[in-house]
Parts: structure tokens; sequence; C-alpha cells
């Protein structure tokens, strides 16, 4: 896949994060997204994380539990 064709995203308190269209869909499943497409609550969000958008987001998910203190 090239660049980030077919990925959706939400915001977080430290940016944008791009998802699969499955992790997507379980976001919103879950309801843990406003209707600004902002998650409040980012521990969840990183819970239903496939590998691949664990991997691309490593840098904004390493922040963020580095400052979940």
């Amino acid at each position: 896949m090239s660049g980030s064709q077919g990925r959706k995203t939400v915001s977080v308190m430290r940016g944008v994060m791009m998802l699969c269209e499955i992790c997507h869909r379980d976001v919103l499943e879950a309801q843990l997204v406003d209707d600004r497409q902002y998650v409040e609550d980012h521990e969840a969000l990183f819970d239903l994380l496939c590998p691949g958008c664990e991997d691309l987001n490593r840098p904004l998910v390493d922040d963020m539990m580095g400052s979940s203190e």
C-alpha cells in the first residue's frame, strides 16, 4: 500500500492518528470519538489498535504513553 490511502483519522490530545478501516470501525463501535472525531480516552484507543496501526502511529503512541503520568 502506498502512502495513507484507505486510512481514516482520529484526533487525540497530541495530534492525529491514522487508522485502518477496521480499527476506525472498532473505535466508532466503541463510541470513543465525539462528533469532531476526537478521542478523549487514548488508553482505550490504544487497546483497540491492530499491530499495523500501532506501528504506523508509534511515535505518537510512545509520546502519549510516556506522558500519561
